[in-house]
């Protein structure tokens, strides 16, 4: 009787090693010709390890998802340039296949961010307007060496200037003798570009070229804007995307002003959105890039500490301004004859800069107030001589906020409570040593990030609009490939 027991129990031992034998067998069989699987693919393929998706392929190659660089809310710097020469050998680097053509950028570990096709315009839309004269059918000057460079003039004219640097930098990509960041690179090719980038120097244009001289009847600043939207028009690459693919440069609130609404659809640079209606710009589609700063950078270890600073509120410049700009008027009788406030009328004439550049460097705050437009130059001012900004600007669009936290670094307050009397200055007050000195510890963290250079740096101001417009180009690729859905099968029709 006991064998028979130990005979049925050693059975069905065995049964149950087979049955989990084959069970395991059968498993492994499923994944491996999981596409003839009565078993729904998306069961088989996502598998959840350590809380990242793994997607298990036909040959049980696991790959992780990619996703394309997006810099950290600090954006440290790279101690060493990179090597031109690794940006040219991945220039020519063979494609990818499908949508890994496009988003390979973070698969190669010297491809740059952007891939630009930059047109050959005339040299009169761009250092022509410096007054360059290269040689016959010469198109740019050489950028290898910095003192052949047309220069850009000084004064007002330079706070916007990033179409020149933005120009210079595609230059130097291609460029081994000049060290490069690597970040963006000008490709010949068009359909192997990420954004198209258009060389028209149009705030220069604006500000030395919009008045009439002699017997002209045209600008030349509108003749320029009327021959560029021509030009684009006739384009393959503006045809190809209705220009939403184009990066034009309209720094000035007054420049492209006859052309923009013609080139509209492309990806714009600007200071503030201030005139432009929104369906022309706004933040989900363009950039806002910092003014190049007019007062001298102070250096980190020779920034007055608080208790050097002896001025506690700083402004110096135009006091009457027109629509949003009123305020400063406003703010001007209000704190005017305030202990340790230095509010004045101040222009960039005579010794003015270096004026506003000393009294910054020696005072706790400085007022960045809404002028003709909400942003001004001296936000960049403050931030450079580690004044704590104070912006008083409503309607304010800042450059890079989708990665910086200006309130890290600066005091906000609404119009509406700024012209509260005492408002102001009791909130400033209110502000101790402390707590000033996290902000301009910040403030001397970030300030590079507001620099215009050449060549360009690893976090410089050229290289931080180069980042914001990589995080656009996602959501223009995105609506252009909705556009085509049906693109093609229209086309086939057509042809049939």
């Amino acid at each position: 009787m006991s064998e028979k027991i130990m005979f049925h129990s050693r059975f069905i031992f065995y049964v149950m090693i087979i049955s989990m034998f084959l069970l395991v067998l059968s498993s492994l069989f499923l994944l491996q010709f999981s596409s003839h699987s009565l078993i729904p693919r998306s069961v088989l393929e996502l598998i959840l390890v350590n809380n990242a998706s793994l997607y298990f392929m036909p040959n049980l190659k696991r790959e992780k998802n990619v996703l394309p660089p997006y810099p950290s809310g600090d954006l440290n710097f790279q101690s060493q340039k990179s090597k031109e020469s690794d940006c040219q050998a991945s220039d020519s680097s063979k494609k990818t296949s499908s949508a890994g053509q496009k988003m390979n950028v973070a698969s190669h570990p010297v491809r740059p961010l952007l891939r630009v096709f930059m047109y050959d315009l005339p040299p009169e839309f761009h250092f022509g307007l410096l007054g360059w004269k290269g040689s016959l059918n010469q198109t740019w000057p050489q950028v290898d060496n910095p003192e052949g460079i047309p220069r850009y003039p000084g004064g007002l004219n330079l706070q916007h200037s990033m179409e020149y640097w933005l120009t210079l930098d595609l230059l130097s990509s291609n460029t081994a003798r000049v060290g490069h960041s690597c970040t963006a690179i000008r490709v010949q090719d068009s359909s192997q570009a990420d954004v198209v980038f258009v060389p028209f120097f149009s705030s220069l244009s604006y500000n030395r070229h919009s008045k009439l001289h002699g017997e002209e009847k045209v600008s030349v600043n509108k003749m320029l804007q009327h021959k560029l939207v021509q030009f684009l028009m006739d384009q393959k690459e503006w045809k190809r995307s209705g220009g939403k693919d184009h990066l034009i440069i309209a720094h000035h609130p007054n420049s492209l002003l006859d052309a923009r609404r013609k080139l509209g659809s492309a990806m714009l640079v600007l200071a503030d959105f201030g005139r432009y209606p929104p369906q022309l710009a706004n933040i989900k589609k363009d950039v806002i890039a910092p003014y190049r700063h007019l007062v001298r950078t102070i250096p980190r270890a020779k920034s007055a500490s608080y208790e050097e600073r002896t001025t506690l509120v700083y402004f110096q410049g135009a006091i009457y301004r027109k629509d949003g700009g009123a305020i400063r008027q406003e703010l001007y009788y209000l704190l005017k004859e305030e202990k340790d406030v230095h509010f004045s009328f101040g222009s960039i004439g005579g010794n003015g800069i270096n004026q506003a550049s000393h009294g910054m460097a020696l005072s706790k705050f400085c007022l960045n107030i809404a002028g003709d437009t909400p942003s001004s130059n001296r936000l960049f001012d403050a931030i450079v001589s580690h004044c704590v900004p104070v912006i008083i600007s409503d309607e304010i669009e800042l450059p890079f906020e989708d990665v910086l936290d200006y309130s890290d670094f600066s005091v906000f307050v609404r119009a509406s409570d700024a012209v509260k009397k005492g408002y102001l200055l009791n909130l400033l007050r209110s502000i101790k040593r402390d707590e000033w000195n996290k902000m301009w510890e910040r403030l001397k963290e970030i300030t590079p990030h507001f620099e215009y250079q050449y060549p360009s740096q690893p976090g410089d101001a050229v290289n931080m609009i180069w980042q914001q417009i990589a995080r656009k180009i996602s959501s223009i690729r995105f609506n252009l490939h909705r556009k085509n859905r049906y693109q093609r099968s229209q086309l086939r029709v057509k042809t049939n």
